[in-house]
């Protein structure tokens, strides 16, 4: 059995995959706060009670956010205070007697996706995630590519092209983002991102459910904010293309209920791929908010 365990500020959830990676129980807990004995005795209980009812001990990857091992062997994750700072990965594995997989939650989400039966035969697998902020990550044959930082897949904080201010006009304020820069893509691309720019060039504050709404409904303003936002997403993803050159890109977060993403990148994105370059399958994510424990678990399906 894999364990799945996707960690963030307030709940601890638990999935468990078989061999053929379907779900066979779940559950979850508040995450502790107030001490990390506490926390790592949450984890150990959840494991044992798993142990227990399948009769076996399972393999245990976790997903969390921030950095799961920075250069001291301790964990980096702002959300997940009782933790921060703490040797996650060492400890667990002493405390649960076998070995712990830790990936970053964004990864997790990539993986999860790659390994769905529909898309496992793809080599380079692209997870893009259009929420909050704009992440994702890079799987290559069904393993995670973390990098030297566990920042690979950090998409959002990559720079506009120039070819965005073409789309945008080049009087578009570059607007400091949440990692200290200007001009980050997130600002644009994520769901606060699509709200902001239709505000700027309407002077109409929308929350990006409206927008759309309004577009389904053939209002003028939304179908402009529309062709604009997409061609900036193929703009911004054309550059992450010829840097990465996926078989797959697979689209999270809540942008990726746009069902026009799927039906307008392929027809927008060659201009801004190298001629040679075959534009990939582009597929909104199959697993949704159970996506963070999958990936966690398929953690243990490659060596």
């Amino acid at each position: 059995m894999y364990y799945g365990f996707d960690i963030g500020g307030t709940k601890i959830a638990l999935g468990v995959y078989d061999k053929e990676r379907r779900l066979q129980w779940e559950t979850r807990i508040p995450t502790p706060h107030d001490s990390y004995e506490n926390f790592l005795a949450a984890i150990g209980s959840l494991v044992k009670e798993a142990d227990s009812r399948f009769a076996i001990k399972g393999s245990v990857g976790i997903g969390i956010p921030g950095m799961p091992v920075t250069d001291d062997g301790t964990l980096y994750a702002a959300n997940v205070p009782a933790a921060n700072g703490k040797p996650l990965k060492a400890d667990l594995t002493a405390l649960l007697e076998r070995e712990v997989r830790l990936d970053n939650d964004a990864n997790c989400f990539a993986l999860s996706e790659a390994w769905d039966d529909e898309f496992r035969s793809y080599p380079v697998v692209m997870g893009l995630i259009l929420g909050t902020g704009v992440g994702g990550g890079i799987i290559v044959n069904g393993k995670s590519i973390t990098g030297r930082n566990y920042i690979t897949g950090e998409f959002g904080h990559t720079r506009l092209p120039v070819d965005a201010l073409d789309v945008l006009g080049r009087d578009i304020p570059l607007t400091r983002c949440g990692c200290g820069q200007h001009g980050c893509i997130e600002n644009y691309l994520s769901g606060r991102g699509f709200a902001w720019l239709y505000q700027h060039f309407y002077a109409e504050s929308l929350e990006s459910k409206e927008i759309v709404t309004r577009y389904y409904a053939g209002d003028e303003k939304a179908v402009a904010h529309a062709d604009r936002f997409l061609e900036l997403l193929a703009v911004c993803l054309g550059s992450l293309l010829t840097a990465v050159d996926a078989h797959l890109v697979v689209i999270g977060g809540g942008l990726s209920n746009f069902s026009e993403i799927y039906q307008q990148l392929p027809v927008r994105l060659p201009k801004y791929l190298l001629p040679v370059a075959k534009v990939p399958r582009i597929e909104p994510a199959r697993h949704g908010d159970a996506g963070g424990m999958r990936g966690a678990a398929f953690l243990h399906l490659t060596e």
